[in-house]
């Protein structure tokens, strides 16, 4: 039986992905600080444990795995990442889990390596028109991400390539574009914006708050789809980095517009002072389509009213 070990399982992505792996028949160990939010993890062997130390990364790969996926971060939505108030932690955390994963994981001669960095290594200067966003690829440098997240994620794509270039490792590398769905974070501060707007929304009886003007624009991935990228890539030849997102952009006022169609709802919107993150951004998935013949099934509408349903159940509504 295959084996595959998924840092970052207690993590929304992490628990997606691990049911994912054991429809497709692999034996699993999940790796996390804690246990899944939203039912028991599907893994065969579940170790709660902190990555940032190197012994319990030598542990988690003790045996011929053939394929290991760090999805482990210290994240959140742009209340927690823009704010400025949690940098040293996201750096520092972030980065010992990857030095310790790309070394341990050479030494313990492990298969393949996925590691997922994100859109926000994407410089700040290609991100200042809402209405027309520049996330190609090979538009990363000159390098200028919009917060120490991104950072981290542009070094720890560089160490991994490295790595890759000096020892051998089999790595392939993926960008996330704000990737949501059920079973992910809803409240609490981590949540991102689409989990944030649908319990807004589900919570309101007259006005909903938005941080900004709402025309900063995104685009949103479903985790199903995010899922499926991630597969297509480990099965490529490509070693990335890559997007996977949707290239479906929308403006976050038409974004909260949408949920208040979903929920039947018609509601003001006010908007206040807040993180804000760049103006636009949306994913280019030319090259996914190139090198893995992967795009999103859903459309936004879709997974929107897919996660509505759950909030408004999550919340008792």
């Amino acid at each position: 039986m295959k084996k595959a070990v998924v840092f970052g399982a207690g993590g929304f992505i992490g628990a997606h992905l691990v049911r994912r792996l054991k429809a497709e028949g692999y034996w699993v160990r999940g790796v996390d600080l804690k246990r899944p939010a939203f039912g028991a993890s599907a893994a065969d062997e579940f170790v709660v444990g902190d990555l940032r130390d190197r012994d319990v990364v030598d542990r988690a790969i003790d045996r011929g795995f053939e394929a290991l996926y760090q999805l482990a971060a210290d994240m959140g939505g742009a209340g927690y990442l823009f704010s400025g108030d949690n940098d040293a932690a996201v750096m520092h955390n972030s980065a010992l889990i990857n030095l310790h994963t790309a070394e341990l994981a050479l030494v313990r001669k492990v298969g393949r390596v996925f590691f997922s960095s994100s859109a926000c290594i994407y410089p700040k200067y290609n991100q200042v028109d809402p209405d027309n966003p520049k996330c190609a690829e090979d538009s990363a440098y000159p390098a200028d991400p919009d917060s120490e997240y991104g950072w981290e994620k542009l070094f720890a794509e560089r160490l991994y390539l490295a790595f890759h270039k000096n020892h051998g490792l089999d790595v392939r590398i993926a960008r996330f574009h704000n990737v949501f769905g059920p079973e992910g974070p809803w409240r609490g501060g981590k949540e991102k914006a689409p989990a944030a707007l649908c319990r807004k929304v589900a919570e309101a009886t007259d006005a909903i708050e938005i941080w900004g003007d709402g025309q900063q624009t995104r685009s949103f991935l479903y985790v199903d789809d995010c899922i499926d990228g991630i597969l297509a890539h480990m099965r490529s030849d490509f070693v990335g980095p890559v997007n996977i997102g949707s290239e479906e952009m929308i403006s976050i006022n038409d974004f909260a517009n949408m949920i208040m169609d979903v929920s039947g709802k018609r509601l003001i919107i006010k908007h206040v002072a807040g993180p804000q993150g760049v103006r636009g951004r949306n994913s280019d998935n030319a090259l996914a389509w190139e090198k893995m013949h992967w795009a999103p099934k859903l459309t936004l509408r879709e997974g929107i009213e897919r996660l509505y349903r759950w909030v408004l159940a999550e919340s008792g509504r």
